[in-house]
């Protein structure tokens, strides 16, 4: 099968200068990377053939050869200008394709290429676990908190230099913070052992810092916590993190809010619960108590006649606020029928009279409440 012309091959025309020539083979190289075509059979042996084009056309002499003589000027071992062992054709590709691979993959490197060293790094971001009190996270609050973190060297202005001196570039990787080895096909990129991925080097370390650009300090915060946070409230503080190394910028802070339990209210999104105690009498009569609400007043609840443990009533609008507006909730109040203790005679014998007289008022339960009686005299004769 006869060859396609090189220049057809790459998409240039004949005559196309260097950086014509690079630019074609990018082109192909991103188009048909076998990475980037699982689905295409076709995809490693077109990307070699392009790879051989460019391996010909970006050679001078081997350009010159060919645009004299075609593809017999790479047979019978002849090279480029006729010179024995100078073939082409081994599929050896890696070395062309490492011409381009800042540009086609540079972007997922750091977007960084040769000779300009890389951005310092960004510090860590933080987290800070606030617990608050019900009643603070009701009505909201300002709170300063202490954060022990690694803050930027005064000594050195944040470089790692003494004196602030600006650090150099890295003679291992030339400031590309990556070193490449070559592996068979792929050309590898490995963090640079001298400068730890930085892409430069400091000849003299600042004696506070040891040359990391920050140090270790606990910082004063004050924070505003909003009303009616609640428990896995996240609140983001930017650039109050961790420092950068050697000037890099600050990570954020990350506060966690977690609320207290309260000693009378439950509380359930924007509502809150509270079981409050009545007397007997209360229950039984009917009438209205006080109870306190999360605002520090109180509410007024009116208690019907015959209420039963576990009834429940609402105060409107004494819930929590809503944490990004939208109102406020409300207030439950459970009942707690409370029965009476420690009774004095004349409380005992009330009591007796009233369940005579509500046997009387009841002539079935009346019954019923006998039949048990002598059910259980006649087990236990």
């Amino acid at each position: 099968m006869s060859k396609r012309d090189y220049y057809d091959v790459l998409g240039v025309a004949k005559g196309a200068s260097a950086d014509e020539i690079k630019k074609g083979f990018r082109k192909k190289a991103k188009e048909l990377h076998p990475d980037r075509n699982k689905d295409n059979p076709d995809a490693e042996s077109q990307f070699k053939e392009a790879n051989e084009a460019y391996e010909v056309l970006k050679d001078a002499e081997k350009k010159a050869a060919y645009d004299r003589f075609g593809h017999a000027a790479f047979e019978n071992g002849m090279g480029g200008g006729g010179r024995p062992g100078a073939g082409f054709g081994s599929g050896d590709f890696s070395s062309a394709f490492s011409d381009v691979f800042d540009d086609l993959f540079g972007d997922f490197m750091g977007g960084q290429r040769g000779g300009g060293g890389r951005r310092a790094a960004r510090g860590s971001d933080l987290r800070y676990n606030l617990r608050v009190s019900l009643d603070d996270a009701f009505a909201g609050m300002q709170k300063t908190i202490n954060v022990p973190t690694a803050v930027s060297c005064s000594a050195c202005d944040g470089t790692g230099a003494e004196g602030g001196v600006e650090p150099v570039t890295c003679p291992t990787c030339s400031g590309m913070g990556k070193v490449r080895a070559q592996q068979g096909f792929f050309t590898v990129e490995r963090t640079c052992p001298t400068c730890s991925g930085l892409g430069q080097i400091i000849k003299n370390p600042c004696k506070v810092c040891q040359g990391a650009g920050r140090v270790e300090k606990d910082r004063a915060l004050s924070v505003n916590i909003p009303a009616g946070v609640e428990t896995g409230t996240r609140i983001r503080l930017a650039g109050e993190g961790e420092a950068g190394m050697r000037g890099g910028p600050p990570g954020d802070l990350y506060i966690f809010v977690e609320v207290a339990q309260h000693e009378l209210f439950e509380r359930d999104g924007v509502n809150l619960y509270c079981r409050v105690p009545v007397s007997m009498a209360n229950a039984a009569l009917g009438g209205s108590i006080e109870v306190p609400t999360i605002d520090g007043g109180r509410g007024r609840v009116q208690i019907p006649a015959g209420s039963q443990s576990g009834r429940q009533m609402r105060l409107r609008g004494k819930g929590m606020p809503a944490l990004r507006g939208g109102g406020v909730g409300d207030m439950f109040i459970e009942l707690a029928v409370e029965t009476p203790v420690n009774l004095t005679s004349r409380q005992k014998e009330l009591l007796r009279e009233f369940e005579d007289l509500s046997e009387d008022n009841n002539p079935e339960g009346k019954t019923f409440f006998s039949s048990v009686k002598s059910f259980w005299d006649g087990m236990k004769g």
